[in-house]
C-alpha cells in the first residue's frame, strides 16, 4: 500500500493545483500496489480573519511588500496554469477569510469517507464561485453537495468538533519540518512538495512501491 498524507489548505493556490496533478497522477499509475490518500489539515495564517473587506490582491501587496500590480501579475500566471489543469481561478471574486471551520468540515467529511468531494468543492467555492467558506451556511452547503447530512454539518459547525483533529494535523506538520503546502508525503518516507508536475508524483510512487 502506498499512503499519501497531503498537507494543504484550501485558500492556497498552488494546492489546488496540486491536488489536479496529482489526481492526474493517480489515473495514469498501473502499478501492483494500490495508493490511498488523506486530506490533513494546515492554515497558511491561523491568525486570518473571518470578516477582511479586502481584495486577495491588496492582502499579498502587504504580506510581500511588493505592489497590487505585482500581485495582479502573479495571479495571472496563476489563472493561466489554472486553465490548463481544469480550474476557472476567479482572483477578482475571492473573499479572503480564515479557513478553519473548513479544515473542521474536511475533519469531518474524513470520517464519512467524503473528504475528497468536500476538498474539491471548498476549493471551487474559494477561487472561482466567490464564496466566504468561513460562513457555515456555505459549509453546510457544501457538506449537502458532497452528499453529506447538512443538518450533522451544521452541528458539527456551530460546536467546536474537530478542533482538536485540525490542531493535531497542525503539529503533526511542524514535527516533519513541513512549512509550507501543499505538502505530499508518501510513506512517511518521501516527499513531493509544491504544485508538482504529474511526473514528480508519478516517480514518487515508484520509489514508494519499491521500498
Amino acid at each position: 500500500m502506498i499512503h499519501v498524507e497531503i498537507w494543504s489548505d484550501v485558500v492556497c493556490p498552488f494546492c489546488f493545483l496540486g491536488k489536479r496533478n496529482f489526481e492526474a497522477a493517480l489515473k495514469i499509475y498501473d502499478g501492483p500496489v494500490k495508493v490511498d490518500y488523506v486530506w490533513r489539515s494546515f492554515e497558511l495564517d491561523p491568525s486570518s480573519l473571518k470578516s477582511q473587506n479586502v481584495k486577495i490582491y491588496e492582502l499579498l501587496a502587504k504580506k510581500y511588500g511588493r505592489t497590487i500590480e505585482w500581485a495582479k501579475e502573479m495571479n495571472q500566471n496563476l489563472v493561466e496554469s489554472g486553465k490548463a489543469n481544469g480550474i476557472d481561478f476567479n482572483f477578482e471574486a475571492i473573499i479572503p477569510t480564515n479557513s478553519f471551520d473548513a479544515h473542521r468540515l474536511l475533519q469531518f467529511a474524513r470520517m464519512e469517507q467524503k473528504q475528497n468531494e468536500v476538498a474539491e468543492l471548498l476549493f471551487k467555492a474559494y477561487f472561482s464561485e466567490g464564496k466566504d467558506i468561513a460562513q457555515h451556511a456555505v459549509l453546510t452547503s457544501i457538506a449537502a453537495q458532497a452528499g453529506l447530512s447538512a443538518e450533522r454539518a451544521k452541528q458539527v459547525l456551530e460546536s467546536d468538533e474537530f478542533s482538536n483533529e485540525v490542531r493535531s494535523d497542525e503539529s503533526e506538520a511542524q514535527e516533519l519540518g513541513l512549512t509550507g503546502v501543499p505538502a505530499f508525503v508518501i510513506n512517511r518516507k518521501y516527499l513531493v512538495s509544491g504544485a508538482q508536475p504529474v511526473e514528480a508524483f508519478l516517480e514518487a510512487f515508484k520509489e514508494a512501491q519499491s521500498s
